[in-house]
């Protein structure tokens, strides 16, 4: 597990399968001692190496544009759903203003 905000960051497991599944390359493995199988994108663990944009990057950015165009799209599709009746529900919070008249 590679994936820096990972619990299991640094654990080591069975590979039981790699494949394409969900939208996504995934790993599929097995905890010593349990009979479960879990998986996890491939792009949290080293199956695919080190990821090129950042080798190149050298530790110089926090995100990948395509990371950040993901990002993009899924607010997109939740600010779609806060149009009309459900954005008209929601009430302004305004600060509380301490000591002042």
């Amino acid at each position: 597990m590679t994936h820096s905000f990972h619990p299991l960051l640094g654990r080591e497991f069975d590979l039981v399968g790699y494949a394409h599944t969900w939208g996504e390359h995934r790993v599929f493995f097995r905890e010593p001692g349990d009979v479960r199988v879990q998986s996890l994108p491939a792009g949290w663990t080293d199956i695919e190496g080190p990821d090129p944009f950042l080798v190149v990057s050298g530790g110089r950015t926090c995100f990948r544009v395509e990371d950040l165009a993901a990002l993009v799209r899924l607010i997109d599709e939740l600010d779609g759903r806060c149009q009309g009746d459900s954005a008209a529900r929601v009430n302004k919070i305004m600060p509380v203003r301490h000591g002042r008249t």
